[in-house]
């Protein structure tokens, strides 16, 4: 995955998206609804720092193998009273300085590589010295390797591991909240379409039910028809008028659920704005093979991809738990070279214990410096150190519990793909059902609608009454209902098996590219 740098997710998509601006009606597609969205949800904008904060953590778990340079200074001065005849002063000074520069190193198979230049220069009034002040200075170079405990690259590279399958399991649930997004999105979208159609559908029955009370009250005025007649279509009609109000209520309520899913009630009055959907439902056969969906559903599904990543995670945890039970085997070698120079002071007779200086030979620290990087004086060390515990309660109570964690996982993840299985199954279910179920609706429709025409034809020569002609337009109004309905839950069938396949992105030509630079 590239770098995340900062929050939000950059859509491409098929179509151009409409213009978020300041107005009291919206034409918005699906497309320009699931843009909104994914712009404007707060939930998605809080996931979506995760995996740049996972990221992160793994630039961070790569600085242990980043070499490191330490520097550091010393100055001391001592004063303090003598106690040994050696001294010969009554109190004795010293100066002692000292320097260095040290350069570290982790290596992946678990051992550490560090190169030290180390320099003093001490000064002392104590007598019997032949060289004061003192230069020294020693190049030295130490190598550690673990060959049980700590050893190998898993084990070094365990936190940038975690890191970085922190960092899928970041992107994969990331993936499940933009699904679960978009398809809150369609259904909340198809549902206000529906509620509209079903709206034309309930004015169109109560016209039906108002020209037939309009044809009777004529009819009753010339003398054609009983009174009671007009009693009957005035209160169909206001059966119908109370069907409208429903209607428009359900209009409302399905609006304001699309309008709180893009949070437009954050960005302007929710009161002023009225959305107009310019999408209608389609009715396109979509063949589904079950073995297909299975099988691609185990392969998209972000909440099993994070869920594998996880038992990455924890079979890690076991084998760094394992490790940890082995005793230590640790290799040293070193390899130094020293160097010393100073002021040399001559003695009488060559005797220090005269204490009688009769000159100096000057010295300089370079000169100790030169012999140290010049290996003048050579020495080596190698050696292997064995540590064995008394015991391990403890790291043992800890490979258990990753053993277990790592078991555990395993059942999960089992768990969580025959829960797969059957939300695909169900899935392809009601996307077969539910197109069986449209056309049965539809052919229900339109035989509605030729026996109402028919009843119509029969009153109009005094075969049928207007009772039964009402009827047949309930009749009508309802099966347009289930049909209307029967389109709607098909399309939702298809939204919810994209989802339940892990498709929806790919379906809807999202792709997560790059990571916007800012947050306006």
């Amino acid at each position: 995955m590239k770098k995340i740098k900062l929050v939000n997710v950059l859509l491409v998509l098929a179509l151009t998206t409409t213009m978020w601006g300041q107005q009291t009606e919206k034409q918005l597609s699906l497309n320009d609804c699931i843009v909104g969205a994914l712009k404007n949800n707060l939930g998605l904008a809080v996931e979506v720092y995760n995996p740049q904060l996972a990221d992160i953590s793994v630039t961070q778990a790569k600085e242990k193998f980043i070499p490191n340079l330490y520097f550091g200074i010393n100055r001391q001065e001592t004063n303090q009273p003598s106690f040994s005849w050696i001294d010969a002063a009554a109190q004795v000074e010293e100066k002692f300085n000292d320097y260095y520069g040290q350069l570290t190193q982790e290596i992946p198979t678990g051992g550490r590589f560090d190169i030290t230049l180390y320099s003093y220069e001490v000064e002392t009034t104590r007598k019997f010295q032949t060289i004061n002040p003192r230069f020294g200075s020693q190049l030295r170079f130490n190598f550690t390797q673990p060959f049980l405990k700590d050893f190998g690259f898993k084990v070094s590279q365990r936190e940038i591991h975690i890191a970085r399958y922190n960092t899928e399991i970041s992107e994969s649930r990331l993936k499940q909240t933009l699904l679960d997004t978009i398809y809150n999105v369609e259904e909340a979208y198809w549902n206000y379409v529906g509620s509209i159609e079903y709206y034309k559908v309930m004015e169109h029955s109560l016209k039906l039910a108002q020209d037939l009370l309009a044809k009777n009250t004529r009819e009753v005025e010339v003398g054609m028809l009983a009174p009671i007649e007009v009693l009957t279509a005035k209160s169909e009609v206001a059966r119908r008028e109370a069907d409208i109000l429903q209607a428009e209520s359900m209009i409302k309520g399905t609006q304001d659920r699309l309008k709180t899913i893009l949070n437009l009630s954050a960005k302007e009055d929710i009161d002023l704005t009225k959305i107009i959907p310019t999408d209608t439902p389609t009715f396109e056969e979509r063949e589904v093979s079950l073995e297909e969906a299975l099988t691609m559903g185990l392969q998209m599904r972000p909440d099993l991809q994070t869920t594998r990543v996880d038992l990455k995670n924890k079979d890690l945890d076991l084998s760094f738990a394992k490790n940890q039970l082995l005793p230590e085997l640790n290799l040293q070698a070193s390899y130094w070279s020293p160097g010393i120079s100073g002021t040399q002071l001559l003695f009488e007779n060559d005797d220090p214990f005269t204490g009688n200086i009769i000159g100096t030979v000057p010295g300089k620290s370079s000169d100790a410096l030169r012999d140290a990087l010049k290996f003048k004086y050579k020495n080596w060390s190698l050696g292997l150190t064995l540590s064995i515990p008394i015991t391990s309660v403890v790291t043992r109570a800890q490979y258990a519990q990753a053993r277990v964690s790592l078991e555990q996982a395993q059942a999960n993840l089992q768990n969580q793909e025959q829960q797969a299985f059957l939300e695909i199954r169900d899935a392809v279910r009601d996307v077969q059902i539910s197109y069986k179920q449209v056309q049965a609706y539809k052919l229900a429709r339109e035989l509605a609608q030729e026996k109402l025409e028919a009843e119509q034809k029969k009153l109009k020569v005094g075969l049928a009454t207007n009772y039964e002609v009402l009827l047949h337009q309930r009749d009508l109004s309802d099966a347009q209902s289930s049909e209307l309905r029967a389109v709607i839950d098909y399309n939702l069938s298809l939204a919810a098996l994209d989802r339940a396949l892990g498709t929806t992105l790919e379906k809807k030509n999202i792709k997560m590219t790059e990571i916007w630079s800012s947050i306006d």
